[in-house]
């Protein structure tokens, strides 16, 4: 069994105009300002782990496509439930970068998203996450309303006993979940096909009776139309779906792995060529008039705006000590009121 690819923008930039749909020339232009806005943030918080301003970063380079395709379709009561390779994604449903930023510094204030985003903390824990999604989506169908969860995460989360769970209980319960699944074809340095004997990630789906499409990940028209399609069809018919975005992981695991261990450099030399901005820039340089003073404007008023972002988080007060037993539930159960107290009493003293 194998899923059909499903593409509209190819890598030399040229489009089937028909599929390109409702999206206007603004809205172009927006995924292309975002998928360059996640690509400088993620320049420059990998700059600040290497001088020691930030902690273990995971880089999204390479994968702007499928983050800002698969969050513009969203609607705002809907929900994102990210793994950790979603800063686009999160951009686009109105995470701020400093928080981004401050999260990844290693102050947890910067998973505390306002309420109206309707946005998970990132979840480190491989795949755990789906269960998350799936229990808002039964959440939501209990209580009648009418919307729809994203679930993203990689190829990695596929090797969990909880993707699983999170795939059979939504097809069961028919929930309004869709999962995306980021095949980069990397979980750290195990490749996808020592993860699974399919011959593509969309197959799974029929295990759980539920519909899985393979799409082009670089392909952010690609991406947004099928997102839209599936985020549509849960909303208002309660259906799940699995969706697998072929892209390329183009820089280590994280900063804390090497993958010129594992990795051969003529595999980036030939993703190089599919370069997600790259593809769209240039179908915005033939079909609706870009050029490089347009370009240069947009990354500069990109780049100050992430330079922006870097002082605001470098300027923040650090957290007090008690906001370690914070938000990790509504309401705190009493074993952790009495630990509050110990550290309370602890800076009082001086820490003595």
């Amino acid at each position: 069994m194998k899923s059909k690819l499903i593409q509209i923008l190819d890598e030399k930039g040229n489009a089937v105009e028909k599929a390109i749909g409702d999206l206007t020339e603004k809205d172009i232009l927006k995924m292309y300002r975002l998928m360059n806005l996640t690509r400088l943030w993620n320049n420059k918080a990998l700059s600040l782990q290497r001088q020691g301003r930030m902690g273990t970063l995971a880089s999204v380079r390479g994968q702007e496509a499928s983050n800002i395709g698969m969050a513009m379709p969203l609607q705002e009561s809907d929900w994102l439930v990210p793994a950790f390779r979603e800063y686009g994604a999160m951009f686009t449903r109105g995470v701020s970068l400093s928080d981004q930023y401050m999260y990844w510094g290693g102050d947890e204030r910067g998973a505390r998203f306002p309420d109206n985003l309707n946005i998970t903390p990132a979840c480190i824990t491989i795949g755990a996450h789906l269960l998350h999604a799936v229990g808002i989506a039964h959440a939501a169908k209990i209580k009648g309303e009418k919307i729809m969860v994203l679930s993203s995460s990689g190829d990695g989360s596929i090797s969990q006993g909880d993707f699983h769970e999170a795939l059979n209980w939504a097809g069961v319960f028919k929930l309004p979940v869709v999962f995306v699944i980021q095949n980069n074809h990397w979980a750290i340095s195990m490749p996808v096909e020592k993860q699974t004997a399919t011959e593509t990630l969309a197959e799974k789906a029929a295990a759980y009776a539920i519909e899985g499409v393979r799409v082009d990940g670089n392909d952010v028209f690609a991406v947004y139309h099928t997102v839209k399609k599936y985020a549509d069809r849960a909303r208002n018919e309660h259906k799940s779906a699995l969706i697998e975005l072929v892209t390329y992981r183009m820089g280590d695991h994280t900063t804390a792995d090497d993958a010129t261990r594992y990795r051969k450099p003529e595999i980036i030399r030939e993703w190089e060529k599919k370069d997600p901005i790259e593809r769209l820039k240039k179908f915005l340089t033939t079909k609706h008039g870009w050029n490089e003073d347009k370009e240069q404007k947009m990354m500069a008023e990109l780049t100050e705006q992430v330079e922006n972002a870097v002082k605001e988080y470098e300027n923040v007060d650090p957290p007090e000590p008690e906001t370690m037993f914070q938000y990790m539930y509504s309401e705190m159960p009493w074993n952790l009121k009495a630990q509050l107290e110990e550290v309370k009493e602890f800076v009082k003293a001086g820490g003595k």
